[in-house]
């Protein structure tokens, strides 16, 4: 007599328990993922990864239906050395990196049939920054975007989020042996758009990635980042600066899994907050594998809460499986103005509302010079002065 035995099945967001059943994962090292959109179900906002999001708010991005062309106008602007090719499905590298994590992720990925590859040559030097500038019409979007750093090269790559749409964009980005690459994603969206992004990364041997989120527009933004530190000796520096005015919902959930030997990682973000129902949210996750010995990692967020009304969540998670490392640690601070920051400022002749502006822009600049890029770098600064002086107009 021969006995059949099924092996129960396991849905996205849960694990099996030792007594059979099942609970929720609980670890980001755990989370399931898919390129099928039908083995995700729509979010309810219980999932350890919505918990924090208003799902509501994201339901058009739930639907698997095709989205009408052109609700998102794109535009490059490249150095005439980079390489601009499509890539079907299944067609290298598009999904050497990435694997879709959740419904929106795994519906863009479907429905971009043709997904733009960016490919630095190696060992070129770009002379300027490649601009790609996105901007939405109306509408539900979908996109994939592979942006590929070959050997030693070195370059920057600048999303630019404009106009408005309902928008679930994938970003897959490979920095091969020796190649430094920049990639900056910015939000500049009009008050009622909804961007969802999954930004999944690997870095190789000797390799650095400096990724940087800016969310300032927007109505719902979730721009999530995933690194991997794979190859020997490889640096991941995650940043983000994010202004939170009335209603907006800003977040980001952040991965840096140390895989390789001798890896680098460096996590920082930074948030304003003002306004009735000003919201941000910031998860950040680090994993030091069991092979990465000698890392050495830090994550940080702070966040700057400027009136009543406003609300700021962050939790920094660490796991480490491994002993043999040079140094790990997290922190995480929420906090209203330093009062002794304002009496030094006003005690020098600076007017109470002059002397809060001051105090806001030094905290975010921090991140702004860590760009690099002086043009970018006025322009963002320039903006946060502009919504300082729009919130205490409100």
């Amino acid at each position: 007599m021969t006995t059949t035995t099924e092996a129960p099945v396991v849905v996205p967001g849960s694990t099996a328990h030792s007594d059979g059943a099942f609970v929720p994962v609980q670890t980001r090292s755990e989370r399931p993922s898919s390129f099928d959109p039908a083995d995700f179900d729509a979010p309810t906002g219980r999932e350890v990864n919505f918990k924090y999001t208003p799902v509501a708010k994201l339901a058009a991005l739930f639907v698997n239906e095709a989205a009408p062309a052109g609700v998102v106008a794109v535009s490059v602007d490249a150095p005439a050395e980079v390489e601009q090719l499509t890539l079907a499905v299944g067609a290298a590298p598009r999904g050497e990196v990435f694997r879709p994590e959740d419904l929106p992720a795994a519906i863009a990925w479907t429905q971009e049939t043709e997904a733009p590859l960016l490919r630095i040559p190696a060992n070129a030097e770009l002379d300027r920054p490649v601009l790609v500038t996105l901007t939405g019409t109306g509408g539900v979007a979908h996109a994939h975007v592979v942006i590929e750093a070959m050997p030693n090269s070195r370059a920057t790559v600048i999303f630019r989020h404009t106009g408005t749409a309902q928008h679930a964009q994938n970003v897959e980005i490979i920095v091969r042996d020796g190649a430094r690459l920049d990639v900056v994603s910015l939000q500049e969206w009009d008050d009622d758009a909804v961007h969802a992004a999954s930004h999944q990364a690997r870095v190789d041997k000797d390799a650095l990635l400096r990724h940087f989120v800016v969310s300032f527009g927007g109505a719902v933004v979730r721009v999530n980042p995933s690194v991997e530190l794979a190859g020997p000796g490889s640096q991941g520096e995650l940043y983000g600066l994010s202004y939170s005015d009335a209603g907006q919902h800003l977040e980001s959930q952040v991965y840096l899994h140390h895989k390789g030997p001798n890896t680098r990682g460096d996590v920082l973000y930074k948030g304003a907050l003002q306004g009735a129902g000003a919201r941000s949210v910031w998860i950040g996750d680090v994993l030091i594998g069991p092979d990465a010995v000698g890392t050495d990692s830090y994550e940080a967020n702070r966040n700057l809460v400027l009136t009543d009304g406003a609300r700021a969540d962050s939790v920094p998670n660490l796991e480490i499986e491994t002993g043999d490392i040079q140094g790990a640690g997290h922190a995480s601070a929420t906090g209203r103005f330093d009062d002794e920051q304002l009496f030094y400022l006003q005690a020098r002749g600076i007017d109470e509302e002059q002397a809060r502006r001051l105090v806001v822009i030094g905290f975010l600049a921090e991140i702004v010079q860590k760009l690099g890029i002086p043009a970018l770098e006025e322009e963002l600064s320039a903006a946060i002065e502009r919504d300082l002086v729009q919130g205490a107009a409100a």
